[in-house]
């Protein structure tokens, strides 16, 4: 009988272990103002689907890399999508109130303590990849590609740049290729990087870590076209926060432009060709990938 995890069994017990890490991110021994603690605590532990650093342990474990050494790098990586989101919730932004069925965080802890929080956080994340170094001995090559990849993908060529297109786009978006732009890199440079840390700590070659990107850029926009899909149908229970909310912002998305079938549509065809990606790369065991894959193209939240 195979002592393999079910996808199920697997996927609840790699996220409850990164949220179990996750509340304990920041050293004991810091002296960290009390207020600044509990902010960034409050987000970091909302909730959420841990998607990030999901793909970091499922990409390394599928070279036979250690789970262990790839959890710091997770960490990192849900931190940085965290301070996204605080930061993406502010007035000057999307001016949202909830988030994951929560009071978003500058609606409890004010607006500069979510400013702070979310900087704290971005910080915060690269001495977590150097944990992976330190106690796991993840090679110094491997953490600097690492270092350097989450810089870019986080950052103005990354999501950031992929935010500032999105508020731009609030003007008017008048080309699927503008759209596409903004879920590439304001969702999917991320899902890319967690895949690309998770290779490199499970010693990928170069031409498995091109497979792994492209796996990730379907994923990434496969995830974001089914995001708008679901702000149209999902169930607001299960979503953690109001539906047609692009509508009433009056921002375009996928199904604005080519209708809710065809957005499904493409979801499919985009999961289809990340998943043909790993085939081709010869990943000596993608299964796990590929399971969230699916997934992700089935999921209603």
């Amino acid at each position: 009988m195979s002592s393999r995890l079910s996808f199920k069994e697997y996927l609840k017990s790699t996220v409850a272990e990164v949220s179990k890490e996750l509340s304990c991110i920041i050293p004991e021994h810091w002296d960290v103002p009390e207020s600044l603690k509990v902010s960034m605590h409050y987000s970091l532990m909302a909730g959420g689907k841990r998607l990030r650093p999901l793909l970091v342990i499922a990409a390394a474990e599928a070279f036979g890399g250690s789970r262990a050494a790839a959890m710091p790098i997770a960490c990192a990586v849900e931190i940085v999508h965290t301070y996204s989101l605080i930061h993406d919730d502010l007035p000057a932004m999307d001016d949202d109130d909830y988030r994951r069925g929560k009071l978003t965080n500058h609606k409890v802890y004010g607006e500069a303590t979510a400013i702070l929080a979310g900087d704290a956080l971005l910080t915060h994340a690269f001495y977590c990849i150097t944990q992976a170094g330190r106690k796991h001995g993840v090679p110094a090559e491997q953490l600097l590609s690492i270092v350097e990849e989450l810089a870019e993908m986080a950052g103005a060529r990354g999501m950031v740049g992929g935010q500032v297109a999105d508020m731009l786009g609030e003007q008017g978006i008048t080309q699927l290729q503008e759209l596409e732009f903004i879920h590439l890199h304001k969702t999917g440079d991320l899902i890319i990087f967690s895949l690309l840390a998770g290779g490199r700590v499970g010693g990928a070659s170069a031409e498995q870590l091109e497979g792994l990107r492209r796996f990730g850029r379907d994923l990434g926009l496969a995830f974001q076209i089914q995001d708008d899909i679901l702000d149209l149908v999902g169930d607001e229970a299960k979503l953690g926060k109001a539906t047609q909310s692009d509508v009433q912002q009056h921002k375009v998305t996928y199904p604005y432009f080519i209708g809710l079938d065809a957005s499904q549509q493409e979801v499919e065809r985009l999961t289809h060709s990340a998943k043909q990606a790993l085939a081709e790369a010869a990943i000596p065991d993608p299964g796990r990938l590929i399971e969230i894959a699916d997934y992700l193209m089935k999921r209603d939240h």
